[in-house]
């Protein structure tokens, strides 16, 4: 039998010491025997050092100096690791004990296959799993004025997500990234864009992944459970500085991956929604002003970003408006893929037709 391919879980820790204990030992009951651990802290000012430091000998940790945000922190562990897989993890987040070999198994399907969804679900802050299912994230899906939602966010699970699909991307809590996509969109070297900070650099990441032709997947195999404190619903509840960063990298992300036959198809709905986000930011937010400047600070750059993924692109404008929906989409995988992810799952190797 072949051996398993090694899977990277990156975790970047801000102020998690109410999280990160517990998350850990979820990842240690992993049934999956190929397996190193990458933390890097964000210069916390808690107790995340102190617990981290009771890890030291079955992880590896490295203490930033500053906070130089997620995207930038997740970049620096993933330089540091060797696996054909990639799993970005949150402190905040609880495995089940099969999901990593549930992640790598649904994305070998494939080869085109550069990222991989699980069934997220809603957990308590005390990491304990409520009665009722509710669902986190069953991927990322795109709306045509450009916001970005998760799939079946603060729904039951009654199994309308209990069937593999395509996506258009996962969330960053809990993504598997195949090593040679991280290689193959990385800009400048970097895999999420580290003018991001923090907040969409997954959709982000999506975006330029499905126009250079990648492909992600969603298996209902793979459960985890999230602590999510950052929703549109809770803006006005949020730090200035998380908002502030999401009206940035709204316009970041749109420079870079923006196509003309996109926005031709829903220019209306696009500018409806500019209006909507310029004129909050004008008449109640004006902590969020500040996103304009640094957007225009940085113009020479983010459209360098842009430059290069338009080099690269490989999907036609048809392929890629199919992904801009009202409602929450999927493309459901192919009779053979299906067969043989059923086999896979099933573990049938005596059955002649797996």
């Amino acid at each position: 039998m072949a051996e398993k391919p090694l899977v990277s879980i990156t975790i970047v820790t801000f102020n998690s010491a109410r999280y990160i204990e517990r998350c850990l030992e979820f990842v240690f009951k992993q049934d999956y025997p190929q397996i190193e651990i990458i933390v890097v802290d964000n210069h916390s000012s808690d107790a995340t050092q102190a617990v981290l430091q009771r890890f030291a000998s079955r992880i590896r940790v490295i203490y930033n100096p500053e906070n130089t945000g997620f995207a930038a922190a997740q970049n620096q562990a993933i330089a540091l690791s060797g696996g054909s897989w990639v799993l970005t993890l949150n402190p905040d987040v609880r495995l089940s004990p099969t999901f990593v070999s549930s992640m790598v198994a649904a994305g070998e399907l494939d080869p085109k296959v550069g990222a991989v969804a699980g069934k997220l679900l809603i957990m308590n802050e005390d990491f304990s799993i409520p009665e009722q299912s509710i669902f986190d994230s069953t991927g990322l899906y795109f709306t045509p004025n450009l916001r970005h939602f998760d799939r079946g966010n603060h729904t039951p699970d009654r199994g309308q997500y209990d069937h593999f699909e395509y996506v258009f991307g996962c969330t960053g809590a809990a993504a598997l990234y195949r090593r040679s996509m991280i290689e193959n969109i990385s800009i400048g070297g970097e895999f999420f864009d580290s003018d991001f900070f923090a907040y969409r650099e997954d959709a982000d990441v999506a975006w330029r992944s499905q126009l250079l032709g990648w492909k992600c997947i969603y298996t209902p195999r793979a459960v985890a459970w999230h602590v999510r404190r950052v929703l549109p619903s809770r803006r006005r509840s949020l730090p200035a500085a998380i908002n502030m960063h999401s009206v940035k990298n709204r316009w970041l992300m749109r420079i870079k991956n923006m196509t003309g036959d996109l926005y031709r198809r829903h220019w209306l709905a696009i500018t409806l929604r500019d209006c909507v986000v310029i004129g909050a930011c004008l008449l109640f937010e004006w902590s969020s002003l500040r996103a304009f400047v640094l957007v225009l600070a940085g113009w020479s750059r983010t459209w360098a970003k842009r430059r290069e993924i338009m080099r690269k692109r490989c999907v036609s404008d048809l392929e890629l408006a199919r992904w801009f929906a009202w409602k929450p989409s999927g493309v459901p995988l192919r009779p053979a893929e299906l067969a043989a992810a059923s086999c896979l799952f099933a573990g049938d190797t005596q059955n002649a037709n797996c």
